[in-house]
This record gives C-alpha cells, sequence and structure tokens, in this order.
C-alpha cells in the first residue's frame, strides 16, 4: 500500500525592486537600467525615484524634499505623474543627478 505524500503550500511574497536597492551603486544602476529600457517613459521613470526612494526611506525623503510622504508615495508611483521640480528635489534628496549627453 502506497503512502500519500503531502505537498507542502507553497507562498509566495510579491517581488519589490526597493528589497534589492542596499546600495548607493545599486539604486544608480537602477535607475540608469529603467532609463535605458524606456527612455521615453516617464512612468517608468517615477517608478524607479519611487523604489529608490522607498528603499532609502519615505519618511526622511520627505523631510528632505519638504513634501509631505502622502504627496510622494503619489507621485512617485507607477500612475503618478510628477512634475519636473518634485523629480529634481526627489533626486537631489536622494544623492542623484540628471547628466547630459549626446543621444
Amino acid at each position: 500500500m502506497a503512502t500519500a505524500t503531502r505537498r507542502k503550500k507553497e507562498t509566495f511574497s510579491r517581488w519589490d525592486a526597493a528589497d534589492y536597492l542596499k546600495s548607493e551603486a545599486a539604486m544608480v544602476a537602477y535607475l540608469e537600467a529603467c532609463l535605458e529600457e524606456a527612455p521615453d517613459d516617464a512612468a517608468l521613470l517615477a517608478k524607479a525615484l519611487g523604489d529608490i526612494a522607498r528603499a532609502r526611506g519615505m519618511v526622511q525623503l520627505a523631510k528632505d524634499t519638504g513634501l509631505t510622504r502622502e504627496g510622494l508615495y503619489k507621485a512617485l508611483s507607477k500612475d503618478g505623474n510628477p512634475r519636473l521640480g518634485t523629480v529634481l528635489k526627489v533626486m537631489r534628496a536622494l544623492g542623484l543627478k540628471f547628466t547630459a549627453q549626446a543621444a
């Protein structure tokens, strides 16, 4: 008589880029990869900055930018559409900067 083997129930958690952005180099590489993958996708840029912001700490970022935490979450979400001024404030507070180069 064969014994029935019970399968362990598998559980999965949602993948979150912020969990893997532990160093400044990883954050820069992630942002560069997003910009390289879709240079005209403002929503992807906002989402990438949001991932980096969550990895760094949204409360501190809110203090550093003078923006509300809720406003940052909204602006830096996949559906957000932040103003350029907001993007520049966030990047400066994160220690990042845009650089221009010929395409």
